[in-house]
């Protein structure tokens, strides 16, 4: 298993697990993957890692802002996704701890998820990797003319931001 910072190189392989993802019906509102610029654009240039098993990408993570106004730039949101293949093997913990690490370097506070309710796997990661339950938003969004509830989690760090004052 290498991590290691998801390139343009590696975009038709992370393109096809998010793909994967939306067709789940479970993991985004998204209906569609963007391009690569288009996606490029919406996130961070930093927190965007793959993890590489046997020359291929079995999972990928991405960090973008949720606001650009200055008071929030310590914030940002999350998306994790592991290839079908290469699930239950600790990719995504392994991600998830790249990722912290990585963002807290670039003096992101905190991280947040908005995960389909119905997504338990989603929930047991997260809080695994330090994240915790704090909110729930009904019926906020439809796929396929379904709608679906979203719970909020966040993950404040401990070594960048108002923890440390």
């Amino acid at each position: 298993m290498l991590i290691k910072k998801l390139l343009p190189e590696h975009w038709e392989s992370v393109k096809k697990i998010y793909e994967l993802g939306i067709a789940t019906g479970l993991a985004t509102f998204e209906t569609q993957v963007p391009d690569w610029n288009n996606w490029d654009e919406k996130h961070l240039p930093f927190g965007r890692l793959v993890c590489i098993i046997d020359e291929r990408v079995a999972g990928w993570v991405a960090i973008s802002s949720v606001s650009s106004r200055d008071v929030y730039k310590g914030i940002a949101e999350i998306s994790i996704y592991i290839h079908p293949s290469f699930k239950g093997l600790g990719i995504g913990f392994v991600l998830l701890n790249n990722v912290i690490s990585e963002s807290e370097e670039n003096g992101i506070w905190t991280l947040q998820a908005g995960i389909f309710e119905e997504n338990k796997s989603s929930y047991r990661l997260h809080e695994k990797a330090g994240f915790r339950k704090v909110g729930y938003r009904e019926n906020l969004g439809q796929v396929n003319n379904q709608w679906h509830n979203i719970i909020l989690f966040e993950r404040r760090s401990k070594l960048v931001g108002f923890n440390l004052i």
